[in-house]
């Protein structure tokens, strides 16, 4: 659920001679709705702490693949690197991750499940998460494999939707 990262252009300076203006900073991201107390933004009627912020602390593990696909879409709208590598499948997870703080996403709808219980070794997921970005609003449609390792949850992979 990651966009890629824009480009960042370097200026250099030019033989003819003009005044200097300092370079105008890029808007500040909005802060990331880490504050225990407010609405998951996973769309449950939970607050952040009690919901998908004790499975980002570390304080309890996703008790069902859709429970992990929850918390891993809180996780990009806080920029929880780290939680979403650590519950990455050993045999998909990338080295690294960059997301793009431009990103906002706005909403999560699960569309469908399949398995994924605390009695299933595997699960399926469809989701359409929501985002702006550069004050464009899209989604991204996504049907996600999730399989226990060790008895916790992982994600898989994804195959996008296209709509």
């Amino acid at each position: 659920m990651s966009k890629a990262s824009r480009s960042r252009r370097s200026r250099t300076q030019s033989s003819r001679t003009e005044p200097s203006r300092p370079a105008r900073p890029a808007p500040a991201p909005a802060p990331a709705p880490t504050d225990p107390a407010v609405p998951c933004p996973c769309g449950r009627a939970e607050s952040y702490g009690d919901c998908c912020g004790r499975f980002h602390r570390g304080d309890a593990s996703a008790p069902t693949a859709e429970r992990l696909m929850r918390s891993r879409y809180c996780a990009f709208v806080v920029l929880d690197v780290p939680y979403l590598l650590r519950t990455w499948h050993p045999s998909a997870r990338p080295a690294d991750l960059d997301l793009d703080p431009a990103v906002r996403w706005t909403g999560l709808d699960i569309l469908r499940t399949e398995g994924g219980s605390a009695f299933h070794q595997e699960g399926v997921v469809e989701f359409r998460a929501h985002y702006v970005h550069e004050g464009e609003a899209d989604s991204q449609h996504e049907v996600s494999r999730f399989v226990r390792v060790d008895g916790q949850w992982t994600y898989l992979d994804g195959q996008n939707s296209g709509s």
